[in-house]
Order: structure tokens, then C-alpha cells, then sequence
């Protein structure tokens, strides 16, 4: 099988990469944190009519009529750029809820973080799977905001939180979207610590030169092309015990390497004006949404046994 991209789908990376740089740069995303993680409606839109959401939706539906491969290389763009917002809600429903697919509806999900909800106030409508993992809306109440890991996500706490919902398509594919968000983090994470290792001078000589910078870069590679590999064939295969394959890659990417690049940028890494902090609490947040770190584990461990995986 080859897993090389297309043409199309190498100018759609290079699209999305091209609209996030320039509405979502650092300046943007610094004012945003500042602003407490509050979703910019104009940015928004122009993601709907760029075609984030709509990706997967038949072409007869208005949408794009792309599989999940395609999805996959947008949302790593996403990941890559910590862009804010309930983005894989949002895709899931732009087939159920009015307006969602063409970013004029912002939606997000019950159920994705246990008993916590992100950006409730900044959300118009509001989804949840149901027992047979099947989506559909609900409704929010009026549940209690509680402090965030991520100052871009703004959190709140349910009163009466779904049930847990069957491990199913609709499930399988917000895991995987929420790995490739991860592989994206992943991505940047690596490509930051490499830049400072080459910047940064001590004893007369770029950092990178030392074997101990030289390693933690390389791991973070080895990890993140070992994730890239892991997200790239679920997106084809779409097999569900492959997508928590994916997601375990991607998590362990994502956190290990941004502590890594940390520990690449020393004592400057830990500042709150450096950008990296923010990589390892969103991605340490994206490890327990959807699948928890320990049911993904747990559903890996019962398909090695040879029992079933799905609904």
C-alpha cells in the first residue's frame, strides 16, 4: 500500500498551513491566551468556508467530499498551530447541526473529557454520543466553569455527564482527528527544539553540537515519525483498533516531546512569555480527551487477546 501524498492532497496541507500562518500567528495566538482562550467568530467562519468542517461531507451535502486521510493532514495543521476551539466537535456535527459546516455554528461536545465541557460560552449549540455512539444534540444546562490545564481551553463541569458511549465510527473518528491535532503538536514541538538548538550559544558553540541536545532532538523525531507513520495508516484503514494504536503514538509524541523541547530550551522554556509551555498543557489535555490514556490501553490489551473491538 502506498501511503505517499497526493498531489491534491500535498496543495490542501500547504492551503490549510498557508491560511492558518496567516490568521493564526503567534501574535494571534499570544492574544488569545491573554484573552482567556475566547474563540474568534471571524476566524471561525473563514475556517468553515475554507472547508475545515466540511471536509468529509458529501459533495450533494455542500461539503467536500474528501475521506479521512484528507481530514487527518488538515487537523495536523490545526495541532501544529494550538489553534483554540472545539474544532473535532464542530466536524463531527456538520451533517446534524445547521450551520456548523460552514463555521457559522460553533459546537462542542458533552462527554469528550468525562464530566468537563470546552468552550461552553463560545458554543451555539451542543452535541453528545449517545449509548450506541451514534450523535446528537443536547442540552448543556448551565454547568460550572472550572480551571483549565490549558489557558486556551476554557472548561466546565456538568452536572449530569452522557454515559459512556460505544466505541463505534463517529467515536473512532474524533480520536483519530484529535491524534493528528497531537501529531501536529508533535511537529512543532520538534521543529522548535531543533531551531533553539541551532540558535542558542554556549561555550563558544551552538547547543545542537552537545550529544545530550543531539539526542532529545533525535527521540523527538524517531517519536513523532513513528506517530506520523501510526495516524497516517488509521486515516486509511479506518480500522478501530488501529485509530487507538494512532492516538497512544500521538499522545506519547505530543507530551514527551514537548517536555523535551523544554528541557532543549532550559530555563527559558518554563517562562510564560515561551511558547512551549502551551504545547504541553494543550497536548497533556488532548491525552485524556475522547479516549483516555488507560481505555485506549485497555482496548489494544482485549484486541491482542482476540476479542472484538466496536460496538
Amino acid at each position: 500500500m502506498d501511503f505517499r501524498l497526493t498531489d491534491d492532497q500535498r496543495a490542501l496541507r500547504s492551503g490549510v498551513r498557508e491560511l492558518l500562518t496567516g490568521r493564526f500567528g503567534r501574535e494571534v495566538l499570544r492574544a488569545a491566551v491573554d484573552g482567556e482562550g475566547r474563540l474568534d467568530r471571524g476566524l471561525w467562519r473563514e475556517l468553515g468556508r475554507a472547508g475545515l468542517f466540511a471536509l468529509r461531507l458529501p459533495e450533494r451535502d455542500g461539503g467536500a467530499g474528501l475521506g479521512m486521510p484528507e481530514a487527518v493532514l488538515a487537523f495536523e495543521e490545526a495541532g501544529r498551530v494550538l489553534l483554540p476551539g472545539p474544532l473535532v466537535a464542530t466536524h463531527l456535527a456538520a451533517g446534524l447541526v445547521e450551520g456548523a459546516a460552514d463555521g457559522a455554528t460553533v459546537v462542542t461536545c458533552a462527554g469528550q473529557l468525562g464530566s468537563l465541557i470546552q468552550h461552553l460560552e463560545d458554543a451555539d449549540a451542543t452535541v453528545g454520543l449517545a449509548a450506541d455512539g451514534s450523535l446528537r444534540l443536547l442540552e448543556a444546562g448551565d454547568p460550572a466553569p472550572v480551571r483549565s490545564l490549558d489557558p486556551l481551553t476554557p472548561l466546565h463541569r456538568l452536572d449530569h455527564p452522557p454515559r459512556p458511549a460505544a466505541f463505534g465510527p463517529v467515536l473512532g473518528t474524533a480520536v483519530l482527528l484529535t491524534a493528528a491535532e497531537q501529531l501536529g503538536s508533535a511537529v512543532r514541538s520538534t521543529e522548535e527544539a531543533v531551531r533553539h538548538a541551532k540558535d542558542r550559544v554556549q561555550f563558544g558553540q551552538p547547543i545542537g553540537a552537545f550529544q545530550a541536545v543531539k539526542h532529545l532532538c533525535a527521540q523527538m523525531l524517531v517519536r513523532t515519525e513513528v506517530a506520523r507513520a501510526a495516524v497516517y495508516a488509521a486515516a486509511v484503514g479506518e480500522d478501530l483498533t488501529e485509530i487507538v494504536g494512532a492516538k497512544l503514538l500521538a499522545d506519547e509524541a505530543a507530551v514527551r516531546g514537548a517536555r523535551d523541547c523544554l528541557q532543549v530550551f532550559g530555563g527559558t522554556g518554563f517562562t510564560w512569555e515561551a511558547d512551549v509551555h502551551l504545547h504541553l498543557k494543550r497536548s497533556l489535555l488532548r491525552a485524556q480527551m475522547w479516549l483516555a490514556t488507560a481505555q485506549a490501553e485497555e482496548i489494544q490489551a482485549q484486541a491482542l487477546a482476540g476479542r472484538p473491538v466496536g460496538p
